[in-house]
């Protein structure tokens, strides 16, 4: 009889699988799962070279799996003085006044909305406590950014332009720049003579990051970009990625059949827990920003429309990547946004069902929801992003829908029980990355959301195992605790399912196996 690599016993094994949901211990060899059941079960399987691992009493459930983050690109996202934590105005202009310098640029991120109070985003409001210094600082949506005067000269922006995809280089009611840069194709301009984190940093940020991402608890993770393949190819050379990482690369508008044929092409890609698996779309914006395609204007009389100028474009992409086989994400935040998407899938065909999701979902009405279970969409949701709204609605974010469409926020739990699949994830660097955070929100939503009922325990331990493994097509291979399927494994202080939610956000980790490999464990 063959022996295992790994074997872990002592522990209070959720399996997710219906055959055998329950157990004590699980060996593992060649980054398979080898067998699961009892102690007793698993002695075989232990010779001179098994690691053999007792657990204590920790529960093990199967690797936890971040539906939707951006490890890769968020690296560049993140660059700079950490903004998160800023809560006024008055509390932005005294962090921006002692923030270091990078190659003389201020650079920020994690910028929220609420910091200004309602009013317009504008470089008038922090201009004078920069000495002069060009500055670009995101706000943490990741789709707005405010840029001072001086990096608007260094990026050769005089005025407004036209794009191709919607997208803003704002101005006043006199026609001045306020700095205010909305969608990608604007931040982009300033972003390229921005400083760059160096090549060697960005690696060792990168792999600094993924462990991080491991000690809570992941071991995989959906990746909304196409990051960079010729870093992930460098380091999983020299080391076991952590996390596994599957991209989707983005198709913008203005792609024409060789950009969309390259995109398939792409999907040839991968390397040691990593690969490319889909493609990314954007329907719309975020709310905060006035760009989220709504069905009404919101307060500011925007967001009426699509991201896409000509969402048939959109629509006629994904049907041309349905018929090669390639699983598609779409960005859709506001009603309209959400229902484009589906008219879209409805027409691929019964084989479209779990081949296509979409991203975020933060406010739809009755008769959509039910559409996804019809259509077999996949949901993907950040439960973490309810935290920048707030209980009594007085947020950006409510108060530009306004309190109907406010009172809709984060359907999680409406859409699970109207049978959907619901892939759970943190957006990072939009929302920490900690899973166990993920899980705790999914089952007490905060903010506008906080008096809606939340995800149960097990829903919530699904959205980050099974239905992820499902949003990805890795249903076969992954998701469960079975043997065959891969051995991504965490191991937790407290039971998922049955504990509070604020004990699984405190929990401890001590174990999170990827591939057959301990990425993290406590000590003792």
């Amino acid at each position: 009889m063959p022996t295992a690599d790994l074997v872990l016993t002592g522990a209070r094994v959720r399996t997710l699988d219906p055959d055998r949901p329950e157990a004590r211990a699980v060996a593992v060899r060649d980054g398979v799962i080898a067998a699961v059941g009892d102690d007793s079960d698993v002695r075989d399987w232990c010779g001179t070279g098994t690691e053999v691992v007792d657990l204590n009493g920790a529960s093990l459930v199967p690797g936890l799996v971040d539906g939707h983050s951006h490890p890769v690109w968020g690296l560049e996202m993140t660059s700079g003085t950490d903004l998160s934590h800023v809560r006024d105005l008055e509390g932005l202009r005294a962090a921006l006044a002692t923030a270091p310098r990078t190659d003389g640029w201020v650079l920020g991120w994690g910028l929220d909305h609420n910091v200004f109070g309602g009013r317009p985003v504008d470089r008038a409001l922090i201009e004078d406590v920069l000495d002069g210094a060009p500055a670009f600082l995101r706000l943490y949506d990741g789709h707005s950014a405010l840029a001072s005067g001086t990096a608007l000269k260094a990026a050769g922006i005089t005025g407004p332009r036209a794009f191709a995809q919607r997208s803003t280089i704002a101005t006043d009611a006199d026609g001045r720049l306020t700095g205010h840069l909305v969608e990608h194709a604007a931040m982009d301009l300033v972003h390229e003579v921005a400083p760059r984190l160096p090549y060697a940093e960005r690696r060792a940020r990168l792999v600094e990051l993924l462990t991080g991402m491991a000690a809570t608890g992941l071991t995989g993770a959906h990746v909304m970009d196409g990051g960079d393949t010729d870093l992930l190819d460098a380091v999983a050379a020299e080391t076991v990625l952590p996390v596994r990482l599957r991209f989707a690369p983005w198709c913008m508008p203005g792609a024409d059949r060789a950009a969309l044929e390259e995109l398939v092409a792409l999907q040839q890609r991968g390397g040691r827990h990593w690969r490319v698996g889909g493609v990314k779309f954007f329907m719309d914006g975020t709310v905060e920003g006035g760009t989220a395609w709504l069905e009404h204007p919101d307060c500011h009389g925007q967001g009426t429309e699509a991201f896409w100028p000509d969402p048939e474009a959109y629509s006629d992409a994904v049907r041309f990547l349905h018929r090669a086989g390639v699983r598609t994400a779409t960005h859709a935040i506001g009603d309209a946004a959400v229902r484009h998407v589906l008219d879209t899938v409805e027409t691929l065909g019964e084989d479209a069902r779990f081949a296509h999701r979409i991203e975020h979902i933060e406010s739809v009405p009755d008769d959509i929801v039910g559409r996804f279970t019809a259509l077999g969409v996949i949901a993907s949701m950040q439960p973490p992003h309810t935290a920048y709204t707030r209980p009594d609605r007085t947020d950006e974010w409510s108060t530009r829908l306004g309190r109907d469409r406010a009172g809709r926020a984060w359907r999680l739990r409406d859409l699970r029980d109207a049978g959907a699949v619901l892939a759970l994830g943190s957006d990072w660097p939009i929302a920490h990355y900690d899973a166990r955070a993920v899980l705790a929100t999914a089952r007490a939503p905060r903010g506008a959301a906080s008096d809606r009922a939340g995800l149960t325990g097990l829903q919530a331990l699904e959205g980050c195992t099974t239905h992820a493994a499902l949003a990805a097509g890795e249903q076969s291979v992954a998701g469960r605790i079975a043997v065959g399927l891969r051995a991504d494994l965490t191991a937790l202080g407290v039971d998922p399912v049955d504990a509070p939610a604020d004990e699984v956000a405190d929990a401890p980790v001590p174990l999170t196996v990827t591939g057959g490999h301990i990425v993290h464990r406590t000590a003792g």
